[in-house]
């Protein structure tokens, strides 16, 4: 029997590529997960940038408690089994009447991952809406096998090399997600979305958890995960520690070797070498 998600919900997963809206804290929950990462961007000086954006669960407590989350990871356990690793995380943060998007694309494209069975957990912590930008996903694209992609490396794409699908998509067929705070969507690691600038006044803040049953493998190189559940009788992949307090030293030093190794992996043959490389100045494709 499901922990979570209805036998409709996994049906529709399997059948459309996603399921649209399952509440997993309260709002004020997400407030305070919310103000914790504001109040550290006002001692920092600015956003939220650069590899910080990246594996952020291995700095702030209450990231990885959120990786943890019983509701979250029992979603997860009902559509991939119970042994289960949360892969890497995400912020996908817009400001007010940003010109920052999200091209059309599949998450498996660069991810050097041996099987697609990878879901994402995108947990709203402010509104997500069509004014603010809200991911849209094409339902039943993930059917499809790992299209072609291009490199675009837009200044304004949220996406680390700017990737977008090689493919015509017809935004007549996709399918807006709309979340509250403290709501999530689920989404298959091939099924094709994005998301368009925000409009509006106010933040849309985005946090990605990505989820894979234990025996999927890293096969670009080396890399590491958080078990969430279960047992990991494969190890492929190196273990991450769990953190008492925010910001720990040793914390901060792992996850820069950790961000390292995971940008080797996902700008593999761009020259780019660091999250924190700007790499919109590379020189870009020639169209075709």
């Amino acid at each position: 029997m499901p922990k979570l998600l209805t036998p409709q919900q996994i049906d529709f997963f399997h059948q459309q590529g996603y399921v649209p809206k399952v509440r997993v804290m309260s709002a004020q929950q997400a407030l305070a997960i919310r103000e914790r990462l504001e109040e550290y961007e006002r001692q920092s000086g600015g956003p939220l940038k650069g590899s910080l954006r990246h594996k952020t669960h291995l700095l702030f407590t209450s990231l990885n408690d959120l990786v943890r989350q019983e509701k979250i990871v029992d979603a997860i356990e009902d559509l991939y089994g119970e042994n289960i690793l949360c892969w890497t995380t995400n912020f996908f943060i817009k400001e007010g009447n940003d010109s920052k998007f999200v091209s059309w694309h599949q998450d498996s494209t660069y991810w050097g991952l041996s099987k697609p069975d990878v879901v994402t957990a995108w947990v709203a912590l402010s509104e997500s809406n069509e004014s603010n930008g809200a991911m849209q996903v094409v339902p039943g694209t993930h059917l499809a096998d790992q299209i072609p992609h291009r490199d675009t490396f837009s200044e304004n794409n949220l996406l680390t090399r700017g990737q977008e699908v090689a493919v015509d998509i017809d935004p007549a067929q996709a399918v807006s997600l709309s979340l509250e705070p403290g709501e999530m969507s689920l989404h298959h690691v091939r099924l094709i979305h994005g998301s368009p600038p925000n409009t509006s006044n106010k933040r849309r803040i985005g946090f990605a958890i990505r989820y894979i049953p234990t025996y999927v493998r890293q096969v670009e190189g080396d890399d590491s995960a958080t078990l969430v559940r279960g047992v990991d009788t494969f190890n492929t992949f190196e273990h991450e520690p769990r953190p008492t307090r925010d910001f720990q030293p040793e914390f901060v030093a792992l996850h820069d070797e950790i961000a390292r190794r995971s940008a080797a992996i996902l700008y593999k043959g761009t020259g780019v070498n660091s999250y924190n490389e700007d790499a919109s100045k590379l020189k870009r494709p020639q169209a075709s």
